[in-house]
């Protein structure tokens, strides 16, 4: 079938839930049928430590294919997912800003190095580091969509304002529209009787104020607070293998569904709807 598309998961600010929406994203679409490879382009490499990869055992990672001229098929790992595969993440791309500076065109590299795999994976998802750095570029520039986590506080506000408007500026003249570019609202508190009645005025006048202003931009899908996502990565388990009729594993699916119906992918023949044979949870404001 070939590669359907670049997704690149990308906040310049920290906490908004980046690497669980790239994981457990990865996964839900890798469970529809789809072949999917997790690139991890984080130098603290927490997808990849997410799978179970040990710090010890991160090389031979993105940073060679890069920079090092490693084969890209050498790098792939199999996560224990079936048709998931990983390229790890590791320290050794802390110094890529230093790197790529004395290289032409380098704002291409990362779209290059994955060329040759392009026909062997459905989707390929980048879990970018939360800062703004000449690799954020190289994912900005090979992505074909974007998915922006962000959690409901006036914080990370700024934060979205500055990826999006990055976004926009990276793909200027291209063939690009607004439906490429979708909002993830991370840890919302799905318990509305719940005592801290501050907290949920205060996500719902945020989610409302991101509404108005970017219409099409968001998923409809929210992901809701769960401890059971911070416990998968001591496992190395995507949280649909941790815990795969939680409400949070429904969500992802129904995440990986609504990226399906935004960019009019088909599933992979004979595969049923997640959300026709378990009912998924959608938070409204």
């Amino acid at each position: 079938m070939g590669i359907v598309m670049i997704i690149s998961v990308i906040n310049n600010k920290g906490g908004t839930g980046k690497t669980s929406t790239s994981v457990n994203l990865s996964a839900a679409l890798a469970e529809l049928g789809f072949r999917v490879l997790l690139v991890d382009l984080d130098a603290q490499a927490n997808a990849s430590l997410s799978l179970g990869i040990p710090y010890a055992e991160l090389s031979p990672s993105m940073f060679d294919v890069l920079f090092n001229g490693l084969s890209i098929r050498t790098a792939i790992r199999n996560t224990g997912i079936t048709g998931m595969d990983l390229i790890t993440g590791n320290f050794d791309l802390v110094n890529s800003d230093l790197l790529l500076e004395e290289i032409d065109h380098r704002e291409m590299i990362l779209a290059h190095s994955l060329l040759p795999v392009k026909d062997d994976y459905d989707f390929i998802i980048c879990d970018c580091s939360p800062s703004f750095s000449l690799l954020s570029v190289n994912a900005l520039t090979a992505a074909d969509g974007f998915i922006v986590p962000m959690v409901p506080e006036y914080l990370a506000l700024e934060g979205l304002i500055t990826t999006m408007g990055t976004i926009r500026r990276m793909k200027k003249g291209q063939d690009f529209n607004r439906k490429s570019i979708g909002i993830l609202f991370n840890m919302i508190n799905p318990d509305v009787r719940s005592l801290r009645r501050r907290e949920i005025v205060l996500q719902a006048k945020i989610i409302k104020l991101v509404r108005k202003h970017y219409s099409e931009c968001f998923y409809k899908t929210y992901i809701i607070r769960d401890v059971r996502l911070s416990e998968t990565t001591s496992y190395g388990k995507s949280i649909l293998e941790f815990a795969p009729k939680s409400k949070v594993a429904l969500l992802y699916r129904r995440l990986a569904e609504e990226v399906l119906e935004r960019y009019e992918i088909k599933k992979p023949e004979g595969k049923i709807s997640n959300s026709k044979r378990e009912e998924a949870v959608c938070i409204t404001e």
